[in-house]
């Protein structure tokens, strides 16, 4: 009989060996753990990183790398991966990361019920099709903050290194009094990415000039799927001049009522809901949130049980709504508005006083 423990193990195993036979099949398998394998080609062939990518399989759509340069010099052991096999790789890795982060956030082995919930979310299953390295990066995120060790804040640097936005996890540690985590993560992240200059100056120097924003267009990018506050705000104005402006605006709001609302909330003993705060916050301020970013709806739904919360947010994130635009404003942004009404009624519930000394989130919300 298959265990709770070796669930996740097994999902994974099952990936590799779907990744094996679409490498003997010549499958096309993994968007975008394509672009990642190509980015570290580009490194090793002293190609340009922020360019045409040579090493992109003739199937897949020419995206660019987005990355700074140390991230693809940390993907350099992929290069020697087929395509299909990089692809198993991060959904090995995401399968396992999914157990894990359930695992750190609720204190318990998942069932198999909550594992077969959480897959069903579409930021996991998507990060699945297209081999993202969302719930990887949350995985480093969530282990440090839950899983207090010897180098706490190290692996928050080696996130934020990789991919820009797990940076608010800094402020997080700065905000909940873990001035010596926070300064490990900032040393950490500045440490590589002083090694990627070293390594790669000419794209270091490109990723600063130009790709950091022009990758996905991250400075007016209304596409549906980018589920931020910059994305909406494109969306609902049709890409006024002024949009930048109220972004700024909003965003600065939201990181401050964010700080406050996490350090109350960890400060009562709610250490798991003062992280989801941040990274909602995150989410929110990000210029480019992917739908699939937004993979930390899983420990959400975990640590909410068998509500009908959880209920509402396994619905509201099974993202049936997200493929072609309605053109109806709540449908269009429901990530958005979802973070939005779910940061005021808990900064509703933590006004009132509240005890959350439990840390769980559904004593917040209420059952």
């Amino acid at each position: 009989m298959l265990k709770n423990r070796s669930a996740p193990a097994l999902v994974a195993g099952a990936f590799v060996l779907i990744g094996l036979i679409g490498w003997f099949a010549g499958w096309h398998l993994g968007l975008d753990s394509s672009v990642y394998r190509s980015g570290a080609l580009a490194v090793l062939n002293g190609e340009a990183l922020y360019g045409h990518l040579t090493a992109t399989p003739h199937w897949a759509v020419d995206l660019p790398f987005t990355y700074p340069p140390i991230a693809a010099v940390l993907f350099a052991p992929l290069a020697v991966l087929p395509t299909q096999l990089v692809w198993a790789v991060f959904c090995a890795a995401t399968a396992l990361g999914v157990g894990a982060v359930l695992r750190w956030t609720t204190g318990r082995t998942p069932s198999l019920p909550l594992l077969a919930v959480a897959f069903g979310l579409e930021p996991v299953w998507r990060t699945l099709g297209y081999g993202q390295i969302n719930v990887l990066l949350m995985a480093l995120v969530v282990f440090d903050l839950l899983r207090p060790h010897r180098f706490s804040g190290v692996l928050i640097g080696v996130a934020a290194a990789i991919k820009l936005t797990p940076l608010i996890f800094v402020l997080h540690l700065a905000v909940t009094g873990r001035w010596k985590e926070a300064g490990r993560a900032l040393a950490t992240f500045c440490g590589l990415h002083a090694l990627g200059f070293l390594l790669l100056p000419g794209d270091s120097l490109r990723y600063l000039g130009s790709a950091m924003l022009s990758g996905n267009k991250a400075s007016g990018n209304g596409y549906i799927t980018n589920q931020s506050l910059s994305g909406a705000v494109q969306r609902l104005t049709d890409g006024a001049s002024w949009a930048p402006v109220l972004v700024a605006v909003l965003s600065v709001a939201c990181v401050v009522v964010a700080a406050v609302m996490a350090r109350r909330t960890f400060l009562r003993g709610d250490s798991v809901g003062a992280m989801l705060i941040t990274a909602g916050c995150g989410l929110l301020v990000s210029p480019i949130s992917w739908s699939h970013h937004w993979v930390w709806v899983v420990p959400l739904v975990a640590i909410l049980g068998r509500t009908w919360v959880a209920a509402v947010v396994w619905v509201v994130f099974t993202t049936w709504q997200l493929f072609v635009p309605s053109g109806n404003a709540l449908l269009d942004n429901l990530y958005v508005v979802a973070a939005l009404a779910g940061g005021a009624l808990w900064w509703a519930r933590v006004r009132s006083g509240v005890d959350v000394r439990s840390g769980r989130v559904h004593y917040l919300l209420g059952r």
